[in-house]
């Protein structure tokens, strides 16, 4: 079966604007969303086969090595039918939903010319 690359994105500015809200606000955010978010995993765990969140990064140029700032936050390496299959399963989901993220890109693995 196909395998696709979810990437969980979140612009800079909105993780500094939600870190500068209050605490208590924050963690409203986060008791609505984690339990939602950990529902969605369980519901969908078969077609995952790696997930993770990502720190801050380092870009490699010809220029040399630097710190560098994207949007990625995030990734799930997801199996399913096809690309439609695949995003259908982030629809609504909690990262953009409840948090502030703002989307999700689903991209599949290229192995050669023939894919």
């Amino acid at each position: 079966m196909p395998r696709f690359l979810a990437v969980y994105t979140m612009k800079p500015e909105n993780v500094v604007r939600f870190r500068a809200l209050p605490k208590a606000e924050q963690d409203a955010v986060d008791a609505a969303g984690l339990p939602q978010w950990v529902a969605w995993e369980k519901a969908n765990a078969a077609s995952f086969h790696d997930r993770g969140m990502v720190g801050k990064t380092k870009r490699v140029t010809k220029d040399g090595i630097a710190d560098a700032q994207n949007d990625i936050c995030g990734y799930v390496v997801v199996e399913a039918e096809s690309i439609e299959a695949a995003a259908k399963l982030f629809e609504n989901h909690p990262h953009f939903s409840i948090f502030p993220g703002d989307g999700v890109d689903i991209m599949p693995f290229v192995t050669g010319p023939e894919d």
